[in-house]
């Protein structure tokens, strides 16, 4: 069996996240610090070395200043016209 890890679906809400991340102009180590955890949390999410459970996925994009609900549902409409 695949790990989730490697699931596209999930890798496209990461990368979605990690764009968004950079598109807004915020490192690593800044949005880590707005999580209160350390830049590694963000960076190891990024490449995949770790998953991003529903909650830290909201968290993170509160912490961008963002609608999770709305990013959530920007990610999902791609991937259903894919």
């Amino acid at each position: 069996m695949t790990s989730t890890l490697h699931d596209p679906n999930y890798r496209a809400f990461v990368c979605h996240l990690s764009g968004l991340r950079v598109q807004l102009g915020v490192t690593q180590a800044e949005l880590a610090k707005r999580l209160g955890k350390p830049q590694s949390f963000v960076s190891k999410a990024e490449r995949f070395e770790r998953r991003i459970d529903p909650g830290e996925f909201r968290a993170i994009a509160l912490a961008l200043g963002v609608d999770p609900a709305d990013e959530f549902k920007d990610v999902s409409d791609r991937l259903s016209r894919s």
